[in-house]
């Protein structure tokens, strides 16, 4: 039988439940803000806390609801088991009551044989009516163990009798009990489940509109890194002194944190593949280090495939490929091998995005560089090496993706139910010859390792360098405190420099903000960055003038965007900390 023996436990759940729904009557207060990253970030925060908050609420709910189901399901199997034993019990009586008639004639003539047997004459009369000794003997000896017998009868019959009587109470006793704690124990879990469910729908519908607003703040943070996408192209390199790590800024202490790669990291590195042709690899060898040893080489997929390219009409599959402008048609080492493993990758990304010409593709490089004459050369030479040659996953052409470069490690992604390797780019295959023995870096990739503080137009916000000062690096640090480590939605935590707009916090401001919540840092003494093995940075350990914090990785690259001054930003989730 289920008992609550602690009224103060169920007031509090009561109470926490009742907070639950006051905390949904305040959220969604309207607020204005000029900075509509600041509008978002408040969001955000005011739904993540009141997610908490509800979570908070539900948990002991829950857990009473846990605990509830497991009696419940007790209780269920053995109210199972007593039904189960009560039809017996009731099919038991139903027999023993028909075999009752019998028992009670056997009863009735036995109880009659005894009291006959009590009123014969005594065994002194007997005696001396007898006509022998032997004969009475006999006679005394059969008529006690009739006596005896009946008895016995007598006995077993009464407590059958009062055994029946007995079991027919109890089942009723039982049918009336097992229906109470039934009805009980329903009404307690329906009134638990009924709360719990109305705050499990409500901390999805704060979930939902969390992760829409993510998206949101994604994209903002997007257009203030300048984070874009691109590739090679035949395009100048897109490096300068200043954003490499041998740029002397002139002062010191400085630090200057360092992406390596950009933009997106998954299918082939064209940088890498360089890398690996300079290395003697071919076209094939390539293909597969980048798009997995199980993705089917096709060498003759139909060539009479039309491309619909938006913007320029439609052209054959081959004639398409010789247009395509995206890898510099110098990157002949190895019989072209980087350029051939181009042309199949390029030829099968189309097929894949078109459908098999069935669709359109873009001339940009949101799809690929298209432009309307042939590109000639070792590109063309490269493309009629591999004509034909196509990436099949499934019986499919598979998206193949590729990008400039992405900093020595690979990610992986699936296509047409196949999924690439996630793995180190490096002539040892793991992370232990990285950096330097990274294939992107062996074909000497300007983007494998670069301080970034320009956008794609060449603005810099009045930045000539990446280098922050050991207070700038702190200013960083005190974001983190602001919008992470204490989830406050602030509207002037923006970078400083004049270029976003808004009314972005002096750097002795965010610091006394931070200090309010827990600590503000004035300086950086030094840091030591940690790499995870699926290619991104773990954490970072600052020493500073409070204390020695330890940073998840992303999470400083969060702040790093949101806060660094002007243009300066953190490209890619793989990156590091210089100090000089």
């Amino acid at each position: 039988m289920v008992e609550w023996n602690n009224n103060k436990t169920m007031k509090k759940l009561l109470v926490l439940a009742f907070g639950l729904f006051l905390i949904m009557g305040l959220l969604f207060r309207a607020t204005a803000y000029a900075d509509k990253l600041s509008e978002i970030e408040q969001q955000i925060a005011e739904l993540s806390r009141a997610r908490e908050m509800s979570e908070a609420a539900t948990q002991p709910l829950e857990i009473e609801l846990s605990r509830l189901d497991q009696k419940l399901t007790n209780i269920e199997n053995s109210i199972e088991q007593a039904k189960q034993n009560i039809v017996k019990l009731e099919q038991s009586i139903v027999q023993r009551e028909k075999d009752f008639t019998v028992q009670y004639a056997k009863l009735s003539q036995s109880v009659a044989s005894y009291y006959k047997n009590l009123r014969q004459p005594s065994a002194v009369y007997m005696l001396f009516s007898s006509g022998g000794s032997s004969t009475m003997i006999r006679d005394l000896a059969y008529r006690a163990a009739v006596a005896d017998e009946d008895k016995k009868i007598i006995a077993r019959i009464s407590e059958e009798i009062i055994s029946l009587e007995n079991d027919k109470q109890q089942v009723e006793a039982d049918k009336a009990r097992l229906a109470g704690l039934q009805l009980q124990v329903d009404k307690e879990a329906a009134f638990f489940r009924k709360e719990v469910a109305g705050a499990k729908a409500y901390q999805t519908e704060l979930s939902q509109q969390i992760a829409e607003l993510t998206v949101k703040q994604q994209q903002i943070l997007a257009e203030k890194a300048g984070t874009f996408q691109t590739t090679v192209g035949d395009v100048p390199l897109a490096d300068d002194p200043a954003s490499r790590p041998d740029y002397n800024p002139g002062f010191s202490p400085v630090f200057a944190a360092f992406s390596f790669g950009a933009p997106h990291f998954k299918g082939m590195s064209q940088y890498g593949a360089y890398g690996r042709a300079k290395s003697g690899q071919s076209a094939e060898e390539i293909l597969r280090a980048y798009y997995g040893s199980g993705i089917e080489i096709k060498k003759d997929y139909s060539t009479d495939i039309q491309i619909n390219v938006e913007g320029y009409g439609v052209v054959d599959i081959e004639t398409y490929t010789k247009r395509i402008y995206e890898m510099p048609a110098s990157w002949t080492d190895n019989d072209s091998a980087a350029l051939k493993a181009q042309a199949v990758a390029a030829r099968s990304y189309a097929l894949a995005r078109t459908n098999n010409g069935a669709g359109s593709i873009c001339a940009t490089e949101s799809c690929q560089v298209y432009k309307p004459v042939n590109k000639g050369g070792a590109w063309d030479a490269a493309v009629d090496a591999t004509r034909g040659w196509v990436l099949m996953a499934n019986g499919q052409p598979f998206s193949a993706w590729y990008a400039s470069t992405s900093g020595g490690y690979q990610e992986s992604y699936s296509h047409n139910g196949f999924n690439t390797p996630g793995f180190w780019d490096t002539t040892c295959g793991n992370q232990g010859c990285w950096t330097g023995e990274a294939y992107e870096k062996i074909a000497g990739s300007p983007w494998f390792y670069k301080g970034w503080y320009k956008s794609r137009s060449g603005d810099s916000c009045g930045r000539s360098h990446p280098w922050l000062t050991a207070e700038e690096m702190a200013d960083v640090l005190n974001a983190w405190v602001v919008l992470i480590k204490h989830g406050q939605s602030d509207d002037r935590v923006t970078p400083i420099g004049g270029c976003w707009g808004g009314n972005p916090y002096s750097i002795n401001e965010l610091r006394d903000r931070a200090a309010g919540l827990s600590v503000g840092y004035s300086r950086v003494e030094s840091v030591s960055v940690t790499y995870a093995a699926n290619g991104i940075t773990a954490n970072l350990v600052f020493q500073t003038d409070k204390d020695s914090r330890e940073i998840n990785g992303l999470d400083f690259k969060k702040a790093f965007n949101l806060r660094a001054p002007g243009r300066i930003a953190l490209k890619s989730g793989l990156f590091n900390i210089e100090k000089k």
